[in-house]
């Protein structure tokens, strides 16, 4: 991976009559000079932007995707905010311009692209894995080159959890967005505005806002406190390994066994837990594999055994492209 520092570039500010116009809170968006640095990662193993771009979960939609991922994020350290554009040339390598307070550190802007776009690892082992499981073979032949996408950091992971508890995930996304544009910042991205969530000082100066009752502002809060704290601290995090930070997580308001399990999978980038919570990944596997029932929990257990150490990877795979082959009425491939 190499890095390399370019010329300063005008921060975005709302326009009047926009939806954050005159409700930015002290601090979030100014119309001080942004620094720009470039970098480049060379995927070790398979990997796709396009995939990646188009991957919807969480706050994330996906439906637009033009060629350009526009990532807007609280730094690791949840003191400050970047904007990245993110692009994949022919050969395969994959290209960032990062927008940012002078002083943030680049190396700790990589890193977290790398992770979220889970760069970080060698993804050799897991087409291995498809070459021993004719299922896994044949759906990483239907999305070439997916790796899952993660949550920005576990401190966002844990405040979407908040936000969509029990509340229709495309209105909590608009939220988030509006609630973004007000207190965090705003970013012109490849001739886009996309609004980075507030650090957690920032959301703690927010007493209210349209589409938050007191109880989801409250545990919102308490997340920030969390984080403020080093409760949320990826390293600490993956240090505890999945089962004691996801016991750890829950001592957090608002985050049960579903939401801590959500935030370690998707927020860490532990890339062998296995959610064996989630009725709809035993369906399709029962589907892909020949079954004429949902798996149990033992069963999932025995059968994915054989997609050590990337268990995570295969039953994101699965959620992900099954359809594409269910879809083509393409018959159930049996177990290798």
């Amino acid at each position: 991976m190499s890095a390399s520092t370019s010329s300063a570039r005008p921060e975005y500010s709302p326009a009047a009559g926009s939806p954050s116009a005159g409700s930015v809170s002290a601090g979030s968006v100014s119309a001080g000079a942004l620094s720009a640095a470039s970098f480049t990662i060379s995927p070790r193993g398979p990997f796709s932007l396009a995939e990646a771009a188009a991957f919807g979960f969480g706050q994330r939609d996906g439906r637009d995707a033009d060629g350009v991922m526009r990532l807007a994020f609280c730094v690791d350290g949840y003191t400050g905010q970047v904007g990245v554009e993110v692009r994949q040339d022919a050969a395969g390598d994959v290209h960032a311009m990062a927008f940012m307070r002078p002083g943030t550190d680049l190396g700790t802007v990589q890193a977290q692209v790398a992770r979220v776009l889970s760069l970080d690892y060698d993804a050799s082992e897991f087409v291995r894995i498809g070459d021993r499981d004719a299922v896994i073979g044949r759906l990483q032949a239907a999305a070439p080159g997916l790796r899952p996408p993660l949550f920005y950091s576990p401190y966002e992971a844990a405040a979407w959890s908040v936000l969509s508890a029990r509340r229709p995930v495309r209105q909590m996304m608009q939220v988030r967005a509006l609630l973004s544009e007000a207190h965090g910042r705003v970013f012109d991205l490849a001739g886009q505005r996309l609004a980075a969530f507030p650090t957690p000082g920032q959301l703690l100066r927010v007493g209210s806002f349209p589409g938050l009752g007191a109880d989801k502002m409250e545990r919102l809060h308490g997340v920030a406190r969390a984080a403020l704290e080093g409760r949320l601290d990826v390293g600490a995090l993956k240090a505890m390994g999945p089962d004691t930070a996801m016991a750890e997580l829950q001592s957090i308001k608002g985050i049960g066994p579903f939401y801590s399990a959500l935030i370690v999978v998707r927020g860490t980038g532990f890339t062998d837990v296995l959610p064996v919570n989630e009725p709809r990944a035993l369906a399709l596997a029962a589907q892909l594999y020949g079954l004429d029932k949902p798996l149990s929990e033992a069963q999932f257990r025995e059968l994915a055994q054989s997609w050590r150490p990337f268990r995570t990877w295969a039953v994101v795979l699965i959620r992900a492209a099954s359809g594409r082959l269910l879809d083509s009425q393409a018959a159930p491939v049996p177990a290798a």
